[in-house]
């Protein structure tokens, strides 16, 4: 049984080395060797056009790209790999779902439910197809503790409600939704359920048929993945029903010209929504990450960066002159956002970069959220991964204690 080990981890992460402590992984993650290498041979060895010829190396690179939705088919449970669609990212995944299925069942009087956590990916694709359709956005705000207000999301979710779209884990405070419970109440009133993986796919056991979920959107590159490569998983009776969001090659099965008219009928899934050269690599890449991270083991990756978030917390709230913000870590994936009294989020993550640490500061696309919380400058944020151990925690507490230490100094002085 393989033992869940951060320090043997970190060997496999080349860019490690540099010495700097990563601590953006809500953002990106770095790359395993095992990854790097995947993708290298692949175009050293076995790289050609998929779906285009009957030679030998476009028969290796498809078997190649089509074992590849096979692997994450298995990694979230999907019943089929034809229900796994290869996109560019999470985002791609949204507005696939939001201009495919949105624009053809959506009209004027429906509602689409969504939070006020949400992503801007999971946010602006609903409120440009709510526009185009005459239909109405509806946003569901949070409880005391940072959690998710069902309540009110129960309140929210009517006959009128079409899509209830929910993120997993939100990019900025780490609150867990308990995306069954939301799945079936969008269920009871005959909507369909999308989740944004991006935040929770990475970092814990994801299985669609669990969720009960009808989409689910997630990023390769948050998952030990190359960029460029991210996977809309959705139901096969609904995908059937959608049409192309792309059009081009491959996403065809022919075209007809008669009459001087064009007859095209589409290609079986999930082929119908990959239209044109793919990214062929990054799909063997994210095979490879997912196979990386089913090696570890899931709940251990999960376990590993519970521990973590409770040891930053017990470690940050230590410090007076430092704001933490979020749920209880149980509640919570590996997140934490903060600021420091008196000082801007993007000048605490200069002054943490200088000490070799790289966190994030800004809004991190979640403005609505930030505007809610009356966090109007931001939150520096701080997020762990597999790779990360206790003594990053101390590093980033030592700097902060730094940074306030000397915020203080300047303080007595100016008040001389």
């Amino acid at each position: 049984m393989h033992v869940f080990n951060p320090y043997e981890i970190r060997g496999d992460f080349p860019l490690l080395s540099r010495g700097i402590v990563y601590l953006d992984n809500a953002a990106t993650s770095q790359k395993p060797r095992q990854v790097i290498e995947a993708v290298a041979r692949f175009y050293e060895s076995r790289y050609a056009n998929i779906h285009r010829g009957v030679h030998r190396l476009s028969m290796e690179a498809s078997e190649a790209y089509e074992g590849a939705h096979e692997v994450v088919a298995g990694f979230i449970g999907a019943r089929s790999w034809r229900e796994v669609i290869f996109v560019r990212n999470a985002t791609e995944a949204i507005n696939l779902v939001a201009y495919s299925w949105g624009l053809s069942n959506l009209g004027r009087g429906d509602e689409i439910v969504v939070s006020v956590m949400e992503h801007h990916s999971n946010l602006l694709p609903w409120h440009s197809v709510a526009r185009r359709a005459g239909a109405r956005l509806r946003i569901v705000g949070l409880r005391g503790d940072y959690t998710l207000d069902y309540e009110e999301l129960e309140r929210a979710v009517t006959e009128r409600t079409k899509l209830v779209a929910i993120t997993q884990v939100s990019n900025v405070l780490g609150t867990v939704v308990d995306v069954r419970r939301v799945a079936r109440l969008a269920h009871s009133v005959g909507a369909l359920c999308l989740v944004d993986g991006a935040q929770s796919v990475p970092h814990m056991p994801v299985n669609v048929r669990e969720l009960e979920c009808d989409f689910l959107a997630f990023s390769g590159h948050k998952m030990l993945g190359p960029s460029g490569i991210g996977v809309l998983w959705g139901r096969e009776d609904v995908l059937e029903e959608m049409e192309p969001f792309l059009y081009g090659g491959d996403m065809v099965r022919e075209v007809r010209y008669a009459g001087g008219a064009l007859e095209p009928s589409w290609n079986e899934l999930p082929w119908k929504f990959e239209a044109g050269t793919p990214n062929i690599a990054g799909g063997v890449g994210l095979a490879e990450a997912v196979r990386y991270l089913q090696r570890l083991g899931m709940e251990s990756v999960r376990l590993h960066e519970l521990e973590l978030t409770r040891y930053a917390l017990k470690r940050l709230s230590e410090l007076e002159g430092l704001e933490l913000y979020g749920p209880p870590p149980e509640l919570r994936g590996g997140v934490v956002p903060f600021n420091v009294r008196g000082l801007d989020p993007h000048t605490v993550a200069a002054l943490l970069d200088q000490r070799g640490i790289a966190v994030r500061s800004g809004f991190h696309c979640a403005q609505p959220l930030h505007e809610y919380l009356g966090l109007r400058e931001g939150t520096v944020r701080a997020s762990f991964y597999v790779y990360n151990v206790k003594e990053d925690v101390d590093a980033l507490a030592e700097a902060l204690g730094g940074i306030l230490t000397l915020l203080m100094k300047e303080a007595v002085a100016g008040g001389k």
